[in-house]
C-alpha cells in the first residue's frame, strides 16, 4: 500500500470504525477488524493512533459533529414556528433514513462510553453537543417566526433532544415512516407551545 498521511490514514481508520460498528457493534471493532476493513496493516494503524479507545474518542466526535448538518432548519418565508420545527425534525428523519447505521452506530457508541467510566465523559460531551445544536436550531426558528421562547432554551433544546432520541430509536426499530412523521408533527407542536409571539 502507498505510503498516505497521517491525517488521511486517521480519517481512513475513523471510517472504517464507523462501519465496522455499524454492522457488528463495539465489541467486535476490534483493532484487526478496523484495519482489515480499512484496507491497512496493522502497522499503519498505530502510526495514526495509541490505542483502540483513542481511535473510538475520535469517532465518537467525528459522528457528534455530523450531526450539525442535519439539525439546521430550512427557512421557508411565511412559516410559523410549529412549521419551522416540523420542517427541521423531518429533515432530521431524512437524515435518519439516508444512513441508518451511521444513528445505530452512534447509539452503540453513546453505550459504550456510558458502560465505561474513562469514557463516559464523551457521553457527557455527545449530549452538550447535541444541547447545543439543538440550542442554536431552536433560536433560528424562534427569530424566523418572530416569536420567544418561555422557557430557557437550554431547557427546550432537552426536550427537543429527548423527541429526536425517541424519534431515532423507535425508527431504527421500526422503519415506519408514517409513525415517525407523525412523531415529527407531534414534537412540533408540544415545542411551539412552549414559545409565544413576540
Amino acid at each position: 500500500m502507498a505510503r498516505i498521511p497521517a491525517p488521511e490514514r486517521r480519517n481512513a481508520l475513523v471510517e472504517a470504525a464507523l462501519r465496522v460498528v455499524s454492522r457488528r457493534g463495539i465489541a467486535q471493532a476490534t483493532t484487526r477488524a478496523i484495519v482489515a476493513e480499512a484496507g491497512m496493516s496493522l502497522a499503519s494503524f498505530h502510526y495514526a493512533f495509541e490505542s483502540r479507545d483513542e481511535l473510538i474518542d475520535e469517532l465518537i466526535a467525528t459522528v457528534v459533529a455530523r450531526e450539525q448538518q442535519a439539525v439546521i432548519p430550512d427557512l421557508v418565508p411565511g412559516q410559523d414556528l410549529r412549521q419551522i420545527l416540523e420542517s427541521g425534525l423531518l429533515r432530521y428523519l431524512d437524515h435518519l433514513k439516508a444512513d441508518p447505521e451511521h444513528e445505530q452506530a452512534m447509539l452503540e457508541l453513546t453505550q459504550y462510553a456510558l458502560r465505561s467510566p474513562e469514557r463516559h465523559p464523551l457521553a457527557v460531551a455527545q449530549y452538550a453537543r447535541y444541547a447545543e445544536l439543538a440550542v442554536h436550531s431552536l433560536e433560528i426558528a424562534a427569530d424566523a417566526a418572530d416569536a420567544v421562547w418561555r422557557a430557557p432554551v437550554a431547557d427546550v433544546a432537552h426536550v427537543l433532544v429527548a423527541f429526536t432520541d425517541g424519534l431515532t430509536l423507535t425508527w431504527l426499530v421500526d422503519r415506519d415512516d408514517d409513525a415517525a412523521r407523525a412523531v415529527a408533527r407531534a414534537a412540533a407542536d408540544a415545542l411551539s407551545r412552549m414559545a409565544d409571539r413576540r
